[in-house]
């Protein structure tokens, strides 16, 4: 009796156990007592493993297709001949931006200026022109453009419109700042240019590999004696690359 007793303490024990581990793997189902059956996990289970599964293997084959950045020296042209600095952005060589937008600045602030004082200059240059010619002795026909830079340097109109070196002055003047304000035309241009120069080259080198073991040696040196020379010493000097 006590031996029966303890087959069926042993048997419900390992039922015990199978259902436990059924419970991560999927449901068992008891047919009789001595045949038990794990059924597969339910669709629940089984759609988490498949999401997992997927994801990790998303994943591996994003690792697998990231390659480094290479930019293309066409589209950094391109980029940079539709606005300057782009070509710049394009290659990730973003502390050269404010050398670029720092250099078009400037360029337009000459333009500006210079143009700003051919306008004065040339308007003050024609309407003195005209006065001279057809109002000489009437100042109050006279065109105020002239008639201030005179003031401004001190002069008075009347001596001012007889003078003919101040007239010549003004003309100077004009095509000085004209001469300037083209030259600023030119050299706007040729920045512009030169941006996408830079974007080309920086592209085209962006992987170009510079050896770390760049180097500069100084060693001692000693030249035996010989028939025709007496011992020397001295440094060598030895570059690596």
């Amino acid at each position: 009796m006590k031996l029966k007793i303890s087959r069926i303490l042993c048997l419900l024990m390992v039922l015990t156990g199978i259902s436990l581990y059924s419970k991560a793997q999927g449901k068992a189902v008891i047919l009789d007592a001595d045949t038990v059956v794990v059924a597969p996990p339910d669709s629940t289970v089984q759609a988490v493993l498949q999401s997992a599964d997927s994801a990790s293997q998303v994943n591996k084959v994003k690792e697998v297709d990231m390659k480094p950045f290479k930019p293309n020296p066409t589209k950094a042209v391109i980029f940079s001949a539709i606005l300057p600095g782009l070509g710049q952005i394009y290659n990730r060589a973003y502390w050269k931006l404010p050398i670029v937008y720092g250099g078009f600045m400037g360029c337009i602030y000459a333009i500006t200026w210079n143009n700003k004082n051919y306008k004065d200059y040339s308007s003050a240059y024609f309407d003195l022109m005209y006065d001279v010619k057809n109002n000489p002795d009437d100042p109050k026909k006279w065109s105020e453009s002239w008639v201030s830079i005179a003031k401004k340097n001190g002069y008075e109109p009347e001596k001012f419109i007889t003078d003919t070196r101040w007239q010549d002055n003004i003309k100077r003047r004009k095509d000085y700042f004209r001469r300037y304000r083209d030259l600023s035309i030119i050299i706007t241009a040729g920045v512009y240019a030169i941006c996408m120069i830079d974007a080309y080259v920086d592209a085209q080198l962006f992987d170009f590999d510079i050896s770390p073991d760049l180097s500069m040696r100084l060693e001692p040196m000693v030249m035996p004696k010989t028939s025709f020379s007496e011992r020397i010493y001295g440094l060598n000097c030895s570059i690596k690359f």
